[in-house]
């Protein structure tokens, strides 16, 4: 083991698989933390935990490790942050590297989500218009409601379980809800079916030549809809395309990385907080170091 007071290196329990991912430790307080895949979120899954996300300071870090050791690794998930990417390119140069596929899912949905809630201010700036025009004439104000009783307000802020999910894991409540708000806002259903066709290609591909061909389609549709947030989502998506298309057939992802985070968080919240860092990072590297 290798440390001081701001990172905590163990060269020892590196892999040929690894994942790199950031999480905060207390008050929104970021660490980038190194896991091996292989040791399954139990003993020896630690590899380093570093304060900060700046590509340098943690490079400077990871570099401790000797040359031969980092050539050892094989494969590494990140997300499509470019201080993660450069901290691969500087300290992992032989790795193949794999955009985690539900980073890459998360900016499509909040692509969607993000026209979900433009729609809902615009209901609210029409409620609070017509609240203000009744008490002006005095009548009573009361606002449409829907056959399920939502008002227009509730439809869209309730709507957005519906659109993280797939029609198959809807409840019949959520499929009630979804056939309003898609007669209400035929351009969310659109964007909702965008959102799903990216979701096949992950579902539906087995090899990186489907599974281009696919996505290939979906930036030509996407392009038809013209929604902005989704041109956005998808000029980022285009241009970490090759490390997204790594995912086949391999289907590598940043689980690892991300149940990691999970055990950090659930063990934060059990000693009720990070009253001493020091301390803290102590325990969790005797239990995964």
């Amino acid at each position: 083991m290798d440390h001081c007071e701001d990172w905590l290196l163990f060269p020892e329990n590196i892999g040929t698989r690894i994942s790199i991912d950031e999480t905060s430790l207390s008050n929104g307080e970021l660490y980038t933390i190194v896991t091996n895949k292989d040791a399954k979120g139990k003993k020896g899954a630690l590899i380093a935990i570093i304060k900060g996300t700046k590509s340098k300071v943690v490079s400077d870090v990871l570099m401790k490790i000797t040359m031969k050791e980092r050539l050892k690794v094989e494969i590494i998930t990140l997300d499509m942050s470019n201080a993660m990417d450069w901290i691969v390119r500087a300290c992992f140069p032989n790795t193949k590297k794999i955009i985690d596929r539900f980073h890459a899912q998360k900016l499509v949905t909040e692509a969607l989500q993000e026209m979900r809630v433009a729609e809902r201010w615009k209901a609210i700036d029409e409620e609070n218009e017509m609240i203000e025009n009744c008490r002006k004439t005095g009548i009573r104000y009361n606002p449409y409601t829907y056959t399920n009783g939502d008002t227009k307000k509730q439809l869209l802020a309730r709507g957005r379980y519906i659109l993280f999910k797939p029609q198959s894991k809807w409840s019949e409540g959520q499929r009630e809800r979804s056939k309003i708000l898609f007669d209400a806002f035929p351009e969310l259903k659109k964007g909702y079916e965008l959102s799903m066709m990216f979701r096949s290609v992950y579902e539906h591909s087995k090899t990186k030549e489907e599974a281009k061909e696919k996505l290939d389609n979906w930036y030509k549709k996407m392009e038809e809809k013209g929604f902005k947030s989704f041109i956005t989502a998808a000029r980022s998506i285009k241009n970490h395309e090759g490390w997204i298309l790594n995912y086949f057939p391999e289907r590598e992802t940043n689980a690892s990385a991300e149940s990691f985070n999970a055990k950090l968080k659930g063990f934060r919240a059990m000693v009720q907080g990070v009253k001493d860092k020091k301390f803290f990072l102590f325990r969790v590297c005797k239990i995964y170091a």
